[in-house]
């Protein structure tokens, strides 16, 4: 088992950067700064996840929570109710809230959790930040329910595995939504639906599949800017701005990375195209990405933030 040592030590290396394993009641998560770009993108290289999914953040309390998001009465109520332990809330972010838009795929959402298990508490306690903590496990294999498990598949990708015994749950969180349509059940979890509904005092819809998705387990949206979008382009025309890329980034001051890392690049992406759509620009070129590593996830972003919008 993970002694205060070895949770000191985590802390320290996941403010620095690095990936940290540690357990929850449901899986072993994958654990990175979740205010830090660069170390929310190598959470996504690290899985080898497809495409940038929303992670959950998890934090120690409900205050640490209420602090990141806008929380309504029956999100609070819930979360009274069910936290620490393994239930997910999906609200707005605040204002001013440090998590990084990749964690929350560049939506106006985030989704939030305290776990139950006694070393996560202490870990994020610890860390003194959110952290974001996807399965710790490559994408598409079986969640890790042990220490091993994670040491097995990630190997030398994670900095520091805590050791918390086997995981009493076994199964994700379950995930509810409060946003502007009301309270959804975003996937079935750990807390079962019954129990969310008593608390609640009525019952909610489920919505396993959405064009928007605020959470792991729906299909991706994308993030659409107020701007066109011209993707693969080697140079900027007339009345375009330029979002280079490696050697393409003299064009302009915007480049998801001068250096042709994509990592980097990941971890700029949301953010860039937000601070780019709010200088009121129409039109924005796009460097050609390579398709390969995390290069496919951010050309999948780009291509769903330029698809042909419905204007009707």
């Amino acid at each position: 088992m993970a002694s205060p040592h070895d949770i000191a030590a985590a802390a320290q290396a996941l403010r620095e950067g690095s990936l940290v394993a540690f357990p929850t009641e449901t899986v072993y998560g994958l654990g990175a700064d979740a205010t830090n770009d660069q170390a929310v993108a190598r959470v996504y290289a690290a899985k080898g996840r497809p495409s940038f999914n929303p992670l959950i953040v998890h934090v120690p309390g409900a205050e640490a929570a209420f602090a990141l998001g806008k929380f309504s009465a029956e999100a609070k109520a819930l979360a009274q109710a069910f936290w620490p332990g393994p239930l997910s809330l999906v609200v707005p972010r605040a204002e001013d809230c440090p998590v990084s838009l990749l964690a929350s795929s560049g939506l106006e959402s985030i989704a939030i959790r305290v776990p139950s298990h006694p070393v996560a508490l202490e870990f994020l306690a610890a860390a003194g930040r959110p952290v974001v903590a996807p399965s710790a496990n490559p994408s598409g294999k079986i969640s890790p329910t042990t220490a091993d498990h994670v040491r097995r598949h990630l190997k030398d990708k994670v900095a520091i595995v805590l050791d918390g015994g086997r995981c009493k749950v076994g199964v994700e969180s379950t995930v509810v939504s409060f946003l502007e349509d009301g309270p959804k059940l975003l996937r079935h979890g750990g807390v079962p639906r019954a129990e969310i509904e008593k608390c609640l005092g009525h019952p909610i819809a489920h919505e396993s599949h959405s064009a928007r998705p605020h959470a792991p387990g729906q299909l991706l949206s994308h993030y659409a800017p107020h701007a066109e979008l011209r993707l693969n382009a080697d140079a900027p025309r007339e009345g375009e701005t330029y979002l280079g890329f490696g050697p393409l980034h003299a064009h302009g001051p915007w480049t998801l990375s001068p250096t042709g890392d994509l990592v980097e690049a990941a971890a700029n992406l949301f953010r860039l195209l937000h601070e780019i759509d709010a200088t009121g620009i129409p039109r924005i070129a796009v460097a050609p990405i390579p398709h390969h590593g995390l290069g496919e996830a951010i050309n999948d972003r780009l291509l769903r933030a330029a698809a042909p919008r419905d204007t009707a």
